[in-house]
């Protein structure tokens, strides 16, 4: 089957949906946290849980998902990689149990981690080099865009009447696309033989999943078990590093990390990624919890914030043209820092303007600014072949960041509201909160925005310290990208 001249028709449509689908899903869980944890009985520990055992697992083997379609053909692992996210899909919308529910989310990972790398690999294979290509790329970067702001509505609307259909809505998403890209995606493909590298993808899952659980239990002080786990993580994050050394195909080529700049780009990008999710599911707690605002109301009420990253995303890609990205992170993370100081002041007694609103777009445009010129200087002055595993690797950091920067952040709001209300916060009643216990939620869920300040001022450190990337690398870095989509 020939490449088609256009990006235009099926096969870009079922290869964006399925972009979109994963992203939506990312955006919606936030906003149905609060209902989940109430009908389920969860604890806030395991509510965090609903949010990490999908980026976990789907972070953890995205390096891995791209290697087994070159192995096993990219079509068959694509549908292979939707089915399996359809059905924990399925698993997801009728759990009754925690259990149920958690371990549905692991599945979705890995259903996601499967088909999200095998998609892009597809676009390559299926769309002839130059304006097509270049017009598929687009339109599938545009859905992660897209989902975010469509998330906040949809979420927000299906959570409403239950949050089971967050889910639920999937499910026909996802047959449709295993139906019609069982059809239209190309089967004819060359498959490489090559020695997986399945040791180092599970050992870096458990080295994050370790450490992960002992930093979210360490809210409620440090037993044995958060100990054991904190140091049982280092021990395999070791293994993991260890192994990569002595991979034939490592799922992580440490050659990457030589230069000293790019490997503290990784290091920023992982933070963000840290602040960035535990931001929006802190913040989606707060305007629920304790706000009282609906999953609708709060949907809408975050959709500034995708605007305004999208104005600092556009500043920044100007400012990356004249100015080292160094400068340009630096400046995006002290807007950042200052609208999480601001956050943290915020009460039971907020309004949305201008107390809410305000940091919301601080926050936003921050987030452009700082992301930007980072996610250009992962691929700058490098070679086209290296531009997939080097943006590959640049996702699984932002990816792993998340659950860990959420593990932190649950922590520090656990333990500040227990110490106000000298009790546990699972003894709360979550369906019918006091006063003085929305209070206490409220000042726990702020004070954990300043150790997301935290990490934005380590993010700015870090960036005047060791990027020393110039314009002109940036420069070349565009170029490579563009050849590589090109092939």
């Amino acid at each position: 089957m020939s490449s088609p001249r256009s990006a235009l028709g099926w096969p870009l449509a079922v290869l964006s949906a399925l972009q979109l689908m994963v992203v939506l899903d990312g955006t919606v869980v936030n906003l149905a946290l609060a209902r989940i944890q109430v009908e389920l009985g969860l604890s806030d520990g395991l509510r965090s849980w609903v949010v990490t055992a999908y980026a976990l697992a789907y972070g953890g083997l995205l390096l891995l998902g791209g290697r087994i379609g070159d192995v096993f053909g990219r079509k068959k692992v694509f549908l292979t990689g939707v089915a399996l996210f359809t059905f924990a899909s399925l698993a997801c919308g009728l759990a009754t149990t925690p259990a149920v529910l958690l371990a549905a989310r692991v599945v979705q990972g890995i259903g996601a981690a499967i088909a999200s790398p095998t998609a892009m690999a597809l676009i390559v294979v299926t769309f002839a080099p130059g304006k097509p290509r270049n017009q598929a790329f687009s339109v599938f970067a545009m859905m992660t865009g897209l989902g975010s702001v469509l998330g906040l509505v949809i979420g927000g609307a299906l959570t409403e009447a239950s949050w089971r259909w967050i889910f639920l809505i999937n499910v026909p998403i996802g047959a449709l696309i295993v139906l019609v890209g069982a059809r239209v995606l190309q089967a004819a493909e060359e498959t490489e033989k090559m020695a997986l590298d399945v040791r180092g993808a599970v050992l870096a899952t458990g080295a994050s999943t370790l450490l992960v659980f002992g930093l979210a239990e360490g809210g409620g002080g440090l037993t044995l078990a958060v100990i054991a786990s904190l140091i049982a993580g280092v021990v395999l994050l070791v293994m993991f590093f260890t192994s990569q050394k002595r991979a034939t195909n490592p799922v992580l080529p440490l050659g990457m990390f030589s230069s000293r700049s790019r490997a503290a780009v990784f290091i920023c990008l992982l933070l963000a990624g840290a602040l960035l999710m535990a931001m929006t599911v802190q913040v989606a707690l707060f305007v629920q919890e304790v706000l009282g605002y609906g999953p609708l109301k709060a949907g809408l009420a975050f959709i500034p914030f995708a605007f305004a990253l999208g104005t600092g995303s556009a500043i920044a890609s100007k400012a990356a043209e004249i100015l080292s990205p160094r400068y340009i992170v630096a400046i995006g993370g002290v807007i950042l820092a200052g609208g999480f100081v601001f956050g943290s002041t915020l009460t039971e007694h907020t309004t949305y303007w201008p107390d809410l609103l305000l940091p919301i777009l601080v926050i936003g445009i921050g987030v452009g600014i700082v992301l930007i010129p980072l996610t250009l200087s992962v691929v700058a002055g490098v070679k086209p072949a290296d531009v997939g595993p080097l943006t590959a690797t640049s996702l699984v950091c932002q990816t792993l960041g998340g659950p860990l920067g959420l593990a932190a952040v649950t922590a520090v709001a656990e333990a500040t509201t227990s110490n106000i209300l000298g009790t546990s916060t699972a003894l709360l009643d979550r369906e019918h909160l006091t006063v003085a216990q929305q209070a206490a939620l409220g000042q726990g869920y702020t004070t954990s925005l300043l150790l997301c300040a935290a990490l934005a001022l380590a993010i700015v450190m870090i960036a005047l310290w060791r990027i020393t990337f110039t314009p002109v690398d940036i420069a070349e870095g565009k170029r490579a990208e563009a050849a590589a989509q090109r092939g």
